[in-house]
């Protein structure tokens, strides 16, 4: 089944952007949620997850090309991947009956495992306000949550407003990018609570904390083959700034605009 990944809300009286990094080649394995583009309009830059598990068919939007919300950016075909990746931990299943096959356990438990989602809605705004800017999300899907954690901010034109989880568990589904538009009582995500939250919970933070540290010694070497936003490039040219002197805030060291 193929499906299509279209470009997202983009804020208030925003009726276009650009395409400004594709992250993924077509023919490549991508997990729900995964980056595939980056977008930069004036105002914001939003990241498009994958909407489901699969290969990533086709891309309909090269980068620099102008968008518009509802338009398709590329197709996935479901299924194609998402079948693939239980062989390799059932392999290594075979192969290892120790702690190997931990990381994979607890990445499917949520789906098998008892308990129930929570939605996580935005909440009540203040007087008069309608809607606010989804401005960052700090827990990552897959990513064990405590009640209370706070888990995105949203920005309007008179607040900033923390979102906490309402129940402790795991963070299963991201239903909002950031960059978007929404409104009180619209759903921001899913937690998985219960036993199979539980179980997933330790073996998701043990999988994710070797990975933090890799990240931060190869950082300032990967800022060379990063391509920096288009309207970040003009403005240092006008102002005569070099890379090095300009701190990167988006993705991989990424200077935005």
């Amino acid at each position: 089944m193929t499906i299509e990944v279209k470009v997202p809300t983009l804020g208030e009286s925003v009726t276009e952007a650009s395409v400004a990094t594709w992250f993924k080649k077509p023919g490549e394995a991508v997990a729900e949620g995964e980056m595939l583009c980056e977008l930069e309009t004036d105002k914001v830059t939003v990241e498009v997850p994958a909407p489901v598990s699969g290969v990533l068919a086709s891309v309909l939007a090269p980068e620099g090309a102008t968008v518009t919300p509802g338009q398709v950016l590329a197709e996935i075909r479901e299924g194609a991947a998402a079948e693939a990746a239980p062989a390799a931990p059932a392999a290594t299943e075979a192969a290892t009956a120790s702690e190997a096959p931990a990381a994979p356990a607890g990445t499917t438990a949520p789906a098998s495992g008892e308990g129930e989602e929570v939605e996580v809605k935005v909440p009540t705004l203040g007087e008069s306000v309608t809607e606010a800017t989804l401005a960052s999300w700090f827990k990552a899907e897959g990513e064990a949550v405590a009640e209370g954690d706070i888990l995105c901010e949203l920005e309007t034109d008179k607040v900033t407003v923390e979102v906490p989880a309402p129940a402790a568990g795991v963070l299963v589904r991201r239903l909002a990018a950031e960059g978007a538009t929404v409104t009180p009582g619209a759903p921001l995500a899913l937690i998985q609570t219960g036993a199979g939250a539980a179980a997933a919970a330790a073996p998701a933070a043990t999988a994710e904390a070797p990975a933090a540290a890799p990240e931060a010694a190869p950082a300032p070497a990967r800022r060379a083959d990063v391509e920096d936003a288009p309207s970040a490039r003009r403005l240092m040219e006008e102002h005569g700034l070099s890379r090095d002197q300009v701190q990167g805030t988006g993705r991989d060291g990424r200077i935005m605009k």
